[in-house]
């Protein structure tokens, strides 16, 4: 989705923080890009999903962002999130290449839903991971038609783009949001903790409970919010998911 002009790729931006504390180790920039396909039913920033957002060049952005560099001490670093980041994987790429340059720790929130394993997006794709550290990917369930039902696409290219990433050798964590009817079915998740423990580079399992804080944000898009009446996890739900899923027993 990014252009290019003669000063380097250009990026879609929604927003930017410049002190997270829970988007990759230690304290990070985190910047949040605009655009994504899927449409999950959970998602708490639908405000992302257009093709739309403050323009930068990749430059100009890391400029700005290294500017905070004294905040991520020697474990913090840049972490890119979305709407969805793999639809401008060029521009990531080359903001991630002035990162390493200067040795700047690099991480990538993704659901994985651009990734197609053949042909020019895999050479893409390729040249970002040179520039990445680490890939946060989130699953949302292995069952292929009830992702389908969840977000609008099935997971096989997913799930795809997971084993490429342990085959090469790729650090991950894995993120799996607990929505109480939909995602915490226990026989997916044992199925979702035998496919991480069968990737070789997974060094941390998260289990984020649902929450409504995005709710109104549907409301002022005009958005029926699909899951009005669902609850929250309680504390034991998302233990229960934590004993299946967070599991490091081998394969």
């Amino acid at each position: 989705m990014s252009d290019k002009d003669i000063n380097g790729h250009i990026g879609y931006v929604h927003s930017l923080e410049s002190f997270a504390l829970v988007d990759g180790p230690g304290v990070r920039f985190a910047v949040f890009l605009s655009g994504c396909k899927m449409r999950c039913k959970f998602c708490h920033n639908p405000e992302t999903w257009k093709d739309s957002g403050e323009k930068w060049t990749a430059q100009d952005l890391y400029n700005h962002i290294k500017r905070y560099k004294r905040y991520w001490k020697n474990n913090g670093g840049i972490t890119v999130s979305g709407g969805e980041p793999l639809l401008q994987t060029e521009f990531v790429t080359e903001l991630f290449g002035y990162a390493k340059k200067e040795n700047v720790h690099t991480a990538l929130d993704t659901s994985g839903q651009p990734f197609i394993s053949e042909g020019e997006y895999l050479i893409k794709f390729k040249a970002l991971a040179e520039v990445t550290d680490l890939f946060i990917l989130d699953l949302k369930m292995m069952d292929s038609r009830g992702h389908k039902e969840l977000t609008g696409f099935d997971n096989a290219n997913i799930l795809q783009m997971a084993v490429w990433l342990s085959e090469h050798g790729k650090r991950m964590w894995i993120r799996h949001v607990l929505v109480p009817g939909l995602t915490d079915d226990e026989n997916d998740l044992i199925a979702m903790n035998k496919f991480i423990r069968g990737l070789k580079t997974v060094d941390r399992v998260e289990v984020l409970p649902y929450h409504t804080l995005g709710v109104p944000k549907w409301e002022m898009l005009g958005i029926k919010y699909p899951l009005n009446g669902v609850p929250v996890p309680t504390d034991e739900q998302v233990k229960k998911a934590e004993e299946i899923l967070c599991s490091t027993l081998s394969p």
